[in-house]
Order: C-alpha cells, then structure tokens, then sequence
C-alpha cells in the first residue's frame, strides 16, 4: 500500500474536511440474487446477470474489506446495496471478496478486466488502491466508501472519477451515548475501535460527547472507558476481523465495571457480544441495526447506523444513468444517512424521559442548535 494505515487516517481527515453533503439516500428497499463463485481473485461471491433492462454497457462492481460479505457491519451494507441495484435496476453486477489488504489492488484490476465501469470500494483502507487504479483508469468510474482520497503530503485529493461515500456517524454515536449513559446502572460504560482511521474514532467521538452531555445534565459521574476524545488516545483491537481480541478488550472494560459497551470494529464486535451476553451486559452496535444482523439481539440496546446499502444503491442508479458525479455524498441525521435503531428488546426498558431527550437531541442537531465535533469531520 502508498501509505502506511497511521499516514492514510491522518491524510483522510484532512480530506475530509471539504466534504459537502449530497442528497438523501431513498428509502427502498434491499433486493436478492442468487451469487455464484468465479475464480480469477483471492476469494469471490461473483453476481451477474444478462443486463436484461439494465443499461448497455454498464456493470457496477464493488470489492470488500477483509471482513467479507458475511461480517454483519459494513460489508454486508455495501453488498445489500450492490444487490439492490442488480434487482430493481437490472443491471449486471460483479462483487469480490478481500481477504488481506494485498488483495485490494489485485482485485480491483481484476475486476476492471472484468470489464466494469463502475467500481466501489468498501472501506477506509482501500483508499490507495482506488485512488491508484482511478488515475490509471480514467474512463472508469469509481466510489470509496468511507473515506475521501489525499495525496502522499496528506493534503486532499479530488479526481473527477472518485465518488466518495462518507457518514457523520458522530451524530448518531452522540444519541447513543447519551442513551448508554442514561441506562448504564454501573456508571460505566467502554468503546473500542478495531483500528485508530477517522471512519472508526468519528463513532468514539460523538458516543463520549453524549456521555459528556448526560453528565452535564443530570449531575452525574458516567465513566467512559476505552477513549479520550481530548487526546484522540484509546483502546484498539488493530484489525477488523479476530473476533477473539474484541472478547479480550471487551472483558477487560467488564472487569472494570462497564456494563455497556460499543465496539466499532466490524465483526470484531461480535467477540465483544459474547462477552458481554455470557456477563449478562449490554451493548451498542454500529453501521447496522445490530437487533436484525447479528444474533445478539436480545443484548443490543441500540445500534447507529449508517445507511451504506442506501448510499450504494443511489449512487449506482446516478451513475447507470449517466449522472455520475464525484461530488462527495455525506449521509447526516438530516438526510437520513445516519441514525439509531429502534429499542427494539429495550423498548419498554428505556425511560420514556430519556427517550424524549434522545428525540430532542435528535432535533436539535437536525436543525443546527446542537452540533457534535469531531476531528474526523471537522467541516460537518
């Protein structure tokens, strides 16, 4: 890779910085196909079709992060919304599977022969390997999901092919926190990322700004373990896949006294959900509504999603009619990009007094009187 992890976060969150929002994800929903395995790349879930009612000449592709299209976090979104688009738009798709970050050029390439047009990564670590094949590859358009692109000086980078796909998740992460607060009976509640990119530290940002806000308001004392927002310092699992280093993590803030906890590390979080089921704790999930995309439902007190399948699926409809632009789409809590479940198990758990402060937070950083910071975002 161009750039080492810690040298692509800190150019990213500069980048990010000029992101303007898009327009709103529509509310449709998720199709299904059948996929079937084509050889020609480190791992694949290969979709087509005959094009039958799509556009002539079009094919949307998409590659993964290691967490393949199974993880039950933001591949698994991408793919949905890749899917969608095969369904409602008929057009041809291909989607291949990344298991280590040397797969991410190989498999690009790959798929530009394949003869795409149309190729989304999923994921902050793949900004390098879309940002080369974009400029080798002029004719082909392209999106990043989760990141906007940076030169080697870690100034922004702006190609006219590269759409990037971005989610002020800190908003959401804000009500959650303020939640996790209300609810925690410890006074303690932990986060831990899988690895320190401004996708993951935006989550951790606004879940202690919440916190701060509960505290503020209620004269109380909740700790949070796992992130110092002040010194952008915390806990880390440093990937996105072993599931057994979020149990450890996850253990540890349990030993502490924490009896909430949000991971934002993928599937990592799913190490985290047996350690906190088997302890009797709660958690938040992230980039899904973890109550219908994991089996930990019961455990799950609310999720801040990003609506990625949406953000997909609408940039692969402009892009299939000839509207591709590389303005970035910014999904917020105004237009619906981003957002916390339902309480779904907690329903009646919840204080109705904290659910009307969650709702009115909800608003007032819908109409600007309230506004979550974060270093990962600073211009949101």
């Amino acid at each position: 890779m161009k750039k080492s992890i810690i040298a692509v976060a800190g150019a990213a969150a500069v980048a990010l910085t000029l992101a303007a929002c898009g327009a709103a994800p529509d509310d449709t929903g998720g199709g299904s196909t059948d996929t079937a395995s084509e050889s020609g790349s480190e791992e694949t879930t290969d979709t087509e079709t005959d094009g039958g009612g799509g556009v002539e000449g079009f094919k949307a592709c998409m590659v993964s992060d290691q967490g393949g299209y199974d993880d039950q976090s933001f591949n698994q979104s991408g793919h949905e919304g890749l899917l969608q688009a095969e369904s409602e738009l008929g057009i041809e798709v291909n989607a291949v599977e990344s298991t280590s970050d040397q797969d991410y050029g190989p498999n690009i390439d790959n798929l530009i022969a394949d003869g795409c047009t149309y190729i989304i990564g999923v994921g902050f670590l793949l900004e390098p390997a879309i940002e080369t094949a974009a400029k080798a590859n002029t004719d082909i358009e392209f999106a990043l999901i989760n990141s906007a692109l940076s030169n080697d000086d870690f100034t922004p980078l702006v190609l006219d092919n590269v759409k990037p796909l971005l989610f002020n998740t800190a908003e959401a992460a804000f009500l959650a926190g303020y939640a996790s607060a209300g609810m925690s009976e410890s006074a303690k509640v932990g986060t831990f990322g899988g690895l320190p990119i401004p996708s993951v530290t935006i989550f951790m940002d606004g879940y202690a700004d919440g916190i701060a806000k509960y505290n503020e308001d209620n004269g109380t004392a909740v700790e949070l373990l796992g992130w110092d927002k002040a010194g952008q310092e915390g806990s880390f699992t440093g990937d996105f896949d072993n599931q057994a280093q979020g149990t450890t993590v996850t253990q540890g803030f349990i030993d502490q006294g924490a009896d909430i906890v949000m991971p934002v590390a993928g599937p990592v979080g799913l190490g985290a959900a047996t350690a906190l089921q088997s302890s009797g704790n709660t958690m938040v999930w992230v980039d899904s509504d973890g109550y219908n995309s994991t089996s930990y439902g019961e455990i799950i007190l609310t999720s801040v999603m990003k609506e990625i399948g949406a953000a997909v699926f609408d940039s692969i409809k402009e892009a299939s009619e000839g509207s591709f632009s590389n303005e970035p789409y910014v999904g917020t809590l105004e237009n619906g990009g981003v957002g916390i479940a339902e309480w779904h198990d907690f329903e009646d758990k919840v204080p109705a007094e904290l659910k009307d402060k969650v709702e009115e937070y909800k608003q007032q950083i819908i109409n600007g009187t309230l506004v979550v910071e974060s270093p990962a975002a600073a211009s949101f």
